[in-house]
């Protein structure tokens, strides 16, 4: 018995925890999961071609390349340039860092129907952006307003969730999580009720909108996401360790405490770039690690780059069909994403009740 954990000593090794009957140690075949992720960039490729392909305007796939490496200044390439691409890149970005955000979280406090945006974190940053545009602060100050925003419904959400007797339990979490939304949500409301500007300026922002983006305006968010997703990869034994329980991963000599402050600040940082991008996109973090789950496993050194690759996929779908639904008119992608996220939220939170 390990004194510290009061757990039989496990070993990790390549392919799981040795002498342990957790899921993982029954570890699916490297090859095929790489050749997944192969396949999952070649259909990310073929999302990102179709998002620049498609729209009110026909282009024919010749004038994509023509725009990318012959541009003439002809309105199909202008609009290649300014309008189609951006707007592919920024959905494959933002749909993977809600989704890696989305399997942090559910891995950090082992209950899947955690995600930053059914915990407030997403509504946390939107108010905080809303607030940013409200005062007058420059362009250039509304990501910091994201990051903070996210961080204290994050930190807020937390201490809610660890009160009473017992704790912090999954159920507790999603309660705080629904309360804080409300509460933070309520007071956007009434900051936009009081600001006729404000409103006018993100009114299509915070039903989450990937519109009206350039590669410009992009550059200043990507590195906060680059290192939220870098730092995610390097999380990934780690959060497979916790995913054993706390008392087995500290017996494996896991200091839990600075992974759990590591990886919530990662989360912070793309929750936070995703609201700043695209406005609070619901429901991609809940879904993606779900989906990935049931073909991967429970092996987080798999799921964070198959999430990163699912997400930006299942965005740029909801994207085009969000484009294509009411032409010449679109919809928010947020409302696509709810859309399909909520029918599947429910019928998660019924299975966890019958269990």
């Amino acid at each position: 018995m390990s004194k510290r954990s009061g757990s039989p000593m496990v070993r990790w090794s390549k392919t799981g925890p040795e002498g342990s009957s957790h899921p993982l140690a029954r570890t699916k075949s490297p090859y095929g999961l790489v050749l997944g992720l192969i396949l999952g960039g070649v259909v990310l490729l073929g999302c990102l071609l179709a998002s620049i392909l498609l729209g009110a305007a026909d282009i024919a796939p010749d004038t994509v390349w023509q725009a990318m490496f012959q541009f003439d200044g002809s309105t199909e390439h202008l609009i290649i340039r300014t309008v189609r691409l951006p707007r592919a890149v920024l959905a494959v970005v933002v749909g993977a860092a809600l989704a890696v955000a989305g399997a942090i979280t559910q891995g950090l406090t082992r209950n899947p129907l955690a995600a930053p945006d059914i915990l407030g974190i997403n509504v946390g940053a939107a108010l905080a952006m809303v607030l940013a545009v409200f005062i007058g602060g420059g362009s250039g100050t509304y990501v910091g307003f994201a990051f903070a925003g996210a961080a204290i419904a994050a930190v807020t959400v937390y201490w809610l969730g660890s009160m009473g007797r017992s704790g912090l339990t999954p159920l507790k979490l999603v309660i705080a999580g629904a309360a804080l939304s409300y509460l933070l949500s309520s007071l956007t409301t009434g900051i936009l009720i009081l600001s006729q500007r404000t409103l006018d300026d993100i009114r299509f922002w915070l039903a989450g909108s990937l519109a009206g983006q350039d590669l410009a305006s992009m550059l200043p968010v990507l590195p906060y996401v680059a290192v939220g997703l870098a730092g995610s990869l390097a999380l990934g034994r780690q959060l497979t360790l916790l995913s054993l329980g706390e008392d087995v991963a500290q017996g494996l000599g896991l200091q839990t405490a600075w992974v759990k402050v590591t990886a919530a600040v990662v989360v912070v940082l793309l929750a936070g770039s995703a609201v700043a991008l695209a406005g609070p996109i619901g429901f991609i973090g809940l879904v993606v690690p779900h989906v990935i789950r049931f073909g991967v496993g429970v092996d987080y050194r798999w799921i964070l780059p198959y999430a990163m690759l699912v997400g930006g996929i299942l965005l740029s779908l909801a994207d085009m069909a969000a484009r294509l639904v009411i032409q010449p008119q679109e919809l928010p992608v947020g409302i696509m994403t709810a859309l399909i996220g909520a029918p599947f939220f429910i019928y998660l939170a019924r299975s966890r009740i019958k269990r």
